[in-house]
């Protein structure tokens, strides 16, 4: 038949506390015990009886302990009584597997756990990017407004290994001729009337933004590099001119020009028409279109010597006299 008495205790329901070399009435006990009579108490091995007293952990003797007491409190829970182990006591090991659900948990950890899985439990997407796990970028999805880049894309511009847009600096970008379109004799230096730019004949064009000019002052549309052919054809009539020079003269305050580059040619008396084209080039770091200028003369030793128009504005005169602006590369 089955056991009517009291359980045996197990060591969980005992407590136990050793006091030495205390000199005070008043200690902590590690519990809080039931009654005064579920404590047993002894000092100097003399069991204590109605000369103590308990609140919450306090215990407190009638009188103090003299330094060479020694007091032993045992204490009994009844049985069925919570054990309520000690802050901190509780460790890892202790507690089963799968044993804390969701009632356990704090509100704001259930809401963030929620707000995750819905995030995967919802992983598939659509549009530019798609997929559910391994998400794929869709073709022609990212273009040059989703970059980060520095700088402005445009035509002109190619994207650096930096995250820069920068010139591609290598093409040429500008490119244009300027014919003189009506002849004239003597010395001209600089020529000041009868510029054009060039006619669209025998498949010429220009590129990119054109040269402009004043009085024979010509100013660049961009900064850069500028290569400079200036080419012009003289002729005479049974005499000679034995020095016709092109002049390229080239200003970087726009106000004071400097001879920069020459060419010569010689016209000699060949008892009918003599012909003969002579050429400077010049290359020019154009730093400041404000300030950076050029403009072109012609002077002859002979002032019955011509300087012959363009044939590219619709003459038949096998001379021309034009200048050629190349831009080359980004200053």
């Amino acid at each position: 038949m089955s056991y009517l008495g009291q359980v045996e205790l197990k060591s969980s329901e005992i407590r136990r506390v050793d006091v030495t070399g205390s000199t005070s009435a008043t200690h902590t006990l590690t519990w809080t015990p039931a009654s005064e009579q579920s404590l047993i108490i002894t000092i100097n091995g003399i069991k204590q009886q109605n000369n103590y007293s308990i609140s919450g952990t306090t215990l407190t003797l009638d009188d103090a302990l003299l330094s060479d007491d020694k007091m032993e409190v045992i204490g009994i829970l009844d049985i069925g009584e919570a054990v309520i182990p000690p802050d901190d006591s509780i460790t890892t090991a202790m507690v089963k597997d799968d044993a804390i659900d969701a009632d356990k948990l704090a509100n704001s950890i259930n809401t963030e756990i929620a707000a995750n899985t819905a995030k995967v439990t919802n992983a598939t997407h659509t549009g530019d990017v798609t997929g559910a796990t391994a998400l794929t970028i869709a073709t022609d999805a990212v273009d040059i407004a989703m970059l980060s880049a520095t700088g402005t894309a445009d035509s002109t511009t190619f994207l650096r290994g930096d995250n820069a847009w920068a010139s591609a600096g290598g093409g040429i970008t500008h490119a244009s001729i300027w014919d003189m379109n009506t002849t004239f004799q003597g010395t001209a230096d600089p020529i000041t009337t009868n510029w054009v730019e060039s006619n669209t004949v025998y498949g010429y064009s220009s590129l990119g933004a054109s040269m402009t000019q004043s009085s024979g002052v010509f100013t660049f549309p961009a900064t850069g590099y500028w290569l400079l052919i200036w080419q012009a054809g003289f002729q005479i009539d049974s005499e000679d001119s034995r020095n016709n020079t092109v002049r390229i003269n080239t200003t970087t305050d726009d106000s004071n020009y400097y001879n920069a580059s020459r060419g010569r040619s010689a016209l000699y008396d060949s008892g009918d028409w003599t012909y003969q084209s002579a050429i400077a080039t010049w290359l020019f770091d154009v730093t400041n279109v404000s300030t950076h200028k050029c403009k072109f003369g012609a002077v002859v030793t002979n002032s019955n010597t011509y300087v012959t128009q363009s044939m590219n504005n619709g003459v038949s005169d096998a001379h021309g006299t034009m200048v050629t602006f190349i831009r080359l590369a980004d200053t």
